[in-house]
């Protein structure tokens, strides 16, 4: 996708103000390939865009592997590009359907150069980007265009910067949405105990890996859903709007910090930095903010700090005098999902290969589960096993198996943050996803490198524990299957066709099935890259 013109990310916009002289920088470490200039701006570009998130900004590693000269110079030129084309079996995508074979050649020497450092972003630049295009006064007190909103899925169009935003009843795609690039994820005000917020669900907030935090108003005309915007960082991952619906949270990668902003008007009001000492005593500068969850039972967020191995729950109650709990636990904590009482919130730790429990009520750390490489559990599954009662469970991104756990310590309290059972199934996955209506749970297969097995989704049955079904979703060179979300009342999956290879046009789809019958019921086309897919009524009322 990138033979023409690259697009340039606003990180690497930072970079090329903060530092001169890229060639010399490229030359630094003496034993790498030369790059000129624009070879090297070319490199940063696409580095930001498609290895950042797993190995870094600095390139120090977590859920991938460290990148920096001293380890890849050691591997060399030939080894780099057939790793960087093949992808591996531990969770790293092929790029030969992605990159072309110079983009490759390019992108070995590149990581054999010293990482360029980017800058900071103070709240004085924050307030200075923070953009209103419908003025909070002037917002309808009804919806304008005579649809069940709350049926809508809010669906990442990836690399084009923008969300679609489609009805699901209707099956019509709305609108298409500018927001930042690569949008990561996007969240609504949550039902929350003892809080009343009127409409939960109409206001949405997206993340962009740009750290472009964009407010939608689901009840606007489609040409004036964007109603607000602001930046945050230049590297970012995820939102979480307060339980009062008064402040929403952005968490940067880099700058290392998490911002609070007024989610009314979007103004920037607070930056803290995520910087610190991880849970092995070593000062960590690129701590990076991977997950931020409004917690249903108190007045606070769940922070999580990648590399530091902690959660962070940061008390919104007084901004003025905050108030943060750190909770030690196991590195590289990324993503993850509540139990259903809405109480422990289990996080993935990738290169610990653990799922972490926090007890959000006592705000401490409630148990650690030993599971496969590198778990993965996206927004996560729950659902009641025959055997061992209420159970969570999560995909790998370094290996083929889904992992189910107790988690219900009141009601079984001998199964709880155990391991319940284990499938086993074609290739590593990002997300994992069920409904409680459905008798079954749904995972994808995106990490693996083998084009069938990437483009299949496999189902489980939630009585017998086994595969019933796999689905090739697409045969198209340069697809693969991601993400599968269910509509408001549980009838159907929708499921993603990402077109990882060409997503300047409209030629990703997604596939929609009966949640019973597992038949494919209807195609909705015309998406740029479609990823991710949030379903209003199901994330407002926490049903994974």
């Amino acid at each position: 996708m990138f033979k023409t013109k690259l697009r340039t990310s606003a990180l690497s916009m930072a970079v090329g103000l903060a530092i001169s002289g890229m060639a010399t920088t490229a030359g630094a470490a003496n034993q790498a390939p030369k790059m000129t200039e624009a070879e090297f701006e070319k490199g940063k570009t696409i580095y930001f865009q498609r290895c950042a998130g797993c190995h870094g900004t600095l390139r120090k590693g977590a859920t991938g592997k460290n990148l920096e000269p001293k380890n890849t110079i050691k591997l060399g030129q030939k080894r780099l590009e057939k790793i960087i084309t093949y992808g591996t079996e531990g969770g790293m995508n092929n790029f030969d359907d992605i990159l072309s074979k110079d983009e490759i050649t390019l992108m070995a020497k590149y990581i054999q150069q010293e990482p360029p450092i980017p800058p900071e972003m103070p709240l004085k630049l924050m307030k200075e980007r923070h953009k209103v295009y419908v003025d909070p006064k002037d917002y309808p007190t009804k919806p304008l265009h005579g649809r069940n909103w709350k049926n809508f899925f809010l669906v990442i169009e990836r690399d084009v910067g923008k969300i679609a935003v489609i009805d699901g009843d209707k099956k019509e795609i709305v609108a298409h949405i500018p927001t930042g690039y690569a949008v990561h994820v996007l969240k609504a005000v949550e039902h929350h105990k003892g809080m009343h917020v009127d409409n939960p669900g109409r206001f949405w907030y997206v993340m962009g890996r740009d750290g472009m935090m964009t407010k939608v108003d689901l009840w606007q005309t489609p040409d004036k859903m964007k109603v607000a915007q602001t930046q945050v960082a230049y590297d970012a991952r995820d939102v979480a709007v307060s339980g009062d619906g008064k402040y929403v949270i952005g968490g940067g990668y880099w700058p290392p910090h998490f911002v609070i902003l007024d989610a009314l008007t979007m103004e920037p009001l607070k930056v803290v930095s995520a910087r610190g000492v991880n849970v092995d005593g070593e000062f960590v500068n690129e701590s990076r903010v991977a997950a931020v969850y409004d917690t249903p039972l108190a007045p606070s967020w769940l922070v999580s700090m990648k590399e530091l191995g902690q959660m962070w729950q940061v008390d919104y109650s007084d901004l003025d005098n905050l108030q943060v709990t750190m909770i030690n636990s196991a590195k590289y904590l990324h993503d993850g999902f509540y139990d259903p009482s809405g109480r422990y919130f289990q996080i993935a730790a990738n290169a610990s290969n653990k799922m972490v429990v926090i007890d959000t009520v006592e705000r401490k750390l409630e148990a650690m589960i030993d599971v496969d490489k590198k778990p993965h559990p996206g927004p996560g599954a729950n659902w009641v096993d025959p055997k061992c009662g209420p159970v969570g469970g999560t995909t790998h991104l370094g290996v083929g198996k889904v992992t189910v756990w107790g988690n219900d310590p009141k009601g079984h309290p001998d199964q709880a943050w155990k391991i319940c059972y284990e499938v086993e199934t074609d290739g590593p996955g990002v997300f994992i996803r069920t409904h409680p209506k459905s008798q079954y749970v749904w995972a994808d297969q995106t990490k693996h490198p083998d084009p069938e097995v990437q483009q299949s989704i496999q189902v489980i049955d939630k009585k017998t524990r086994e595969i019933v079904k796999t689905i090739r979703l697409t045969e198209k060179k340069g697809y693969a299957a991601v993400h599968i979300e269910f509509n408001a009342d549980g009838t159907e999956v929708w499921t993603s066709v990402w077109n990882r290879a060409d997503s300047k046009k409209p030629n990703g789809e997604i596939i929609i099935f009966d949640a019973k019958t597992l038949k494919e019921k209807a195609r909705i086309k015309g998406l740029y890259a479609p990823t991710g897919k949030f379903n209003v009524h199901n994330r407002v009322n926490h049903v994974t």
